[in-house]
């Protein structure tokens, strides 16, 4: 059976957690209008919602910091005389959004300074539009800034046309015909190119500036609606749709290919329409359902869309926005993270994160994400000029510091980019040889137990002087101390010495020769003190401690002897391991899967190399 092999991927173990309901934004009155959109906005300070409303349409604004129970009034942004349809943020400017609507207008607004949902007021004022952009003749269903160009907002309408604005002058230049309804749209990365999808099934891939449809494609064949998105500066397209079977369908295709990328992959057969997300720091593409709580997200990679994993959940969900890259929590390795609306009543954030255990900051997952700086300015952009917008260094977010701006190809060094050090240098800092000094010789050591023995001797054998009267003159002494050491060294067999020794003969030698200072036995017929003279006590001191010295240097050499016997055994042992280990390892070069017997002798040498290690 062949193996089966896991596709390395840095995003491979991604999973979503939920948010507390605590920690939700609730309260809310979110619309309930039937258009095909996603509801709800988001970017790294605030959340727009298209809200609820009676005498017009509005949208509310919520600060990101401002979870739990929302007041039941809140500042509403309101300014249209229908039902608001979709919302969309500026790319370089947290504080501005487009909003679309019913009534055929498109309104720019500006979020206040310090903006709040809790006021003292009893009736909250509400927030004007900026400007007003008006043009389009039906309902406008979508708005999407340009990714690259300052200002640049593009609308689509019921009157069949796509206007691409001038925010800052309120003008449209460039109005594009379009054969159908639009049903979604997403820009390339640079900001020239734009796609979109329609009720005729088609697919379309548009050169602005040119006012063409430079590519158009037979897409999804189902009756709903499919969506389309740029996966970022990948010139590649990711689909979703239904097949004739009413099948959820997701596809990958190439501008100028008339047929997707590997077909068209089935997903489910829920009806819910599917709703793409790129994120282009990860190359991964989210796919979330409407109708139900399912987010499957995919690794673009080789021109595939491989799965990774999907986050499930029982409540299902009518809109969904995903922050952009540069608003994420780096120190919790969150990657994106998503609001997803809960029974139109309150909104949940969801957190992609990859598990790491090092809490230090992960450039591997974290490349530079797009910044707050336009690669070109309006006037620029419909002159024909376009680029790439600069990107910030992640790390930067993660230490806290402002944000640093590197080039948009910019690569963030890894750890082994440093050069190593020479061999040179490991040298010169190893440290010399300690100096080591001869070992003490048998005399130098015979001199030092002489001293230690000279210290311990027995005071109490020198005669007491004539004008002092001795307590042991009219008692009976035992006979002299040293003659019991005497009496055991001589009592020694004389083939004991040729013999090599066990640790129990060496270590009674040693133990009796502590014992004739403390304990006597064995004594003769007492005799009166005055027959011993001094002369005689003091000599037999003598010869007392030269005997226990020639002792102690017996018992040296004969461990001298024992641990010359064991070096020269230990070096035979490792001699016959060595030619064992070689000749085993030699016949199973030789004999590979022989038999039986070749076999048995080798488990043998095994065996016998074993033992001789053990």
């Amino acid at each position: 059976m062949a193996g089966r092999f896991v596709r390395a991927s840095k995003y491979r173990h991604v999973f979503g957690k939920p948010t507390r309901k605590e920690f939700c934004y609730d309260n809310l009155r979110i619309s309930h209008n039937a258009w095909d959109t996603n509801l709800i906005k988001a970017n790294p300070e605030y959340l727009a919602v298209n809200w609820e409303s009676s005498g017009g349409g509005a949208f509310a604004v919520i600060p990101l910091n401002e979870r739990g129970k929302l007041p039941d009034q809140i500042p509403l942004f309101r300014g249209h005389t229908a039902a608001v349809l979709d919302t969309d943020w500026n790319p370089f400017n947290d504080r501005l959004i487009a909003s679309a609507s019913d009534d055929g207008k498109v309104f720019i607004w500006e979020v206040p300074e310090n903006f709040t949902l809790y006021t003292d007021a009893e009736e909250p004022a509400d927030v004007s539009p900026l400007s007003k952009l008006s043009g389009h003749t039906r309902k406008v269903g979508h708005v999407l800034f340009n990714p690259a160009a300052e200002n640049i907002l593009a609308s689509t309408s019921g009157d069949l046309t796509v206007k691409f604005w001038d925010v800052e002058t309120g003008q449209a230049p460039i109005t594009l015909k379009h054969p159908d309804i639009v049903q979604s749209l997403s820009w390339s990365a640079n900001g020239t190119m734009l796609v979109t999808t329609s009720r005729d099934k088609k697919l379309r891939v548009w050169d602005v500036r040119q006012q063409n449809a430079v590519h158009e494609y037979q897409g999804h064949e189902g009756a709903k609606n499919s969506r389309a998105v740029w996966l970022g500066e990948h010139n590649r397209i990711a689909t979703t749709g239904f097949s004739r079977m009413s099948d959820r369908q997701v596809a990958l295709w190439e501008p100028g290919r008339k047929d997707p990328i590997g077909g068209f992959t089935s997903l489910d057969s829920i009806s819910g329409v599917c709703m793409p997300f790129w994120d282009d720091g990860s190359n991964c593409l989210y796919l979330a359902g409407k109708g139900d709580g399912n987010i499957r997200y995919f690794e673009y990679e080789n021109d595939k869309l491989e799965f990774l994993a999907e986050y499930k959940s029982g409540d299902p969900q009518r809109g969904i926005a995903f922050v952009p890259r540069r608003g994420v929590n780096v120190h919790e390795n969150e990657i994106m993270r998503a609001y997803k609306t809960v029974n139109d009543q309150y909104i949940e954030p969801i957190s992609f994160t990859v598990p790491r255990r090092a809490e230090t900051f992960q450039s591997d997952i974290y490349p530079p994400a797009t910044g707050l700086k336009p690669a070109v300015s309006a006037k620029e952009w419909f002159d024909g000029k376009d680029g790439i917008p600069a990107k910030i260094d992640m790390e930067s977010i993660y230490e806290g510091t402002a944000p640093r701006e590197v080039p948009a190809d910019y690569k963030h060094p890894t750890a082994v980019s440093s050069p190593a050090q020479p061999p040179v240098a490991k040298r010169e800092s190893t440290p010399p040889p300690a100096d080591r000094s001869p070992p003490p010789s048998v005399s130098d050591q015979k001199a030092s137990m002489s001293a230690a023995a000279n210290k311990f001797q027995d005071k109490e054998d020198a005669e007491p002087s004539e004008g002092e009267s001795s307590p042991f003159e009219e008692v009976s002494r035992p006979a002299p101390r040293a003659a019991a050491p005497v009496s055991v060294r001589t009592s020694l067999p004389p083939a004991a010495a040729d013999k090599t020794p066990s640790p129990k003969t060496y270590q009674t030698p040693v133990q009796k020769l502590a014992s004739p200072v403390r304990t006597t036995t064995a004594a003769p017929a007492p005799a009166p003190a005055t027959q011993f003279p001094a002369a005689a006590a003091a000599s037999s001191a003598v010869g007392s401690v030269e005997a226990s010295l020639a002792q102690i240097t017996e018992l040296l050499e004969q461990q001298s002897r024992i641990i010359g016997a064991q070096s020269d055994k230990i070096q035979a042992q490792s001699q016959i391991i060595s030619h064992l280990a070689t000749e085993v390892e030699t016949l199973k070069k030789r004999v590979g899967p022989g038999p039986q017997d070749q076999s048995e002798r080798i488990r043998q040498l095994e065996l016998e190399l074993e033992a001789a290690r053990s």
